[in-house]
């Protein structure tokens, strides 16, 4: 790739955003951005009470995604974020018109075990049937690709970077 591309690396809780979002950055050359970091607290009390978001409580959270991928256009990035939903996902493209997707998808069987291993994570493996609920998979007029999340982080990562090889250069 010629110029990166901004990624949004997105997926229901425990598909390992995470952990992959950073191992794809550190093979594109990029920074990484931790979408956990720019909910409101607010957002992280709720959640951890097991209670699932509103869009409304999404808003203020897409826009500092939206404004980060915004300020790494032409130059490359990548960050996590849900966007579960085309809307979610259409906010983060009118901040950032270049911005793509990974989306991380596997079996719940396997992502709920990932989940239940976690330590210190504010998402509870009970919010895992309400993800799956609200999630709307990328439609073919969105740019992006799907990586299935079974194997290793970095068997995971390669599958994701031979992905992203194969989409067209980013929008500036």
């Amino acid at each position: 790739m010629n110029t990166p591309h901004v990624v949004v690396v997105m997926g229901v809780a425990g598909t390992g955003k995470t952990t992959i979002g950073p191992l794809l950055a550190a093979r594109l050359g990029v920074p990484y951005a931790e979408g956990d970091d720019f909910h409101p607290q607010a957002n992280i009390a709720k959640m951890s009470a097991g209670t699932p978001l509103t869009d409304e409580d999404r808003l203020p959270w897409l826009d500092a995604i939206g404004a980060w991928a915004h300020g790494r256009a032409g130059l490359g990035g990548v960050v996590s974020c849900s966007a579960l939903k085309r809307s979610y996902r259409d906010r983060l493209r009118a901040a950032a018109p270049g911005v793509v997707f990974v989306h991380l998808t596997g079996d719940r069987a396997l992502i709920e075990d990932r989940m239940s291993h976690r330590q210190g994570h504010f998402m509870p493996t009970a919010l895992l049937d309400s993800q799956f609920a609200t999630l709307q998979p990328l439609a073919a007029d969105e740019a992006g690709v799907g990586v299935d999340v079974a194997g290793g982080p970095a068997e995971i990562t390669e599958r994701a970077v031979r992905a992203l090889q194969d989409l067209p250069e980013p929008v500036q």
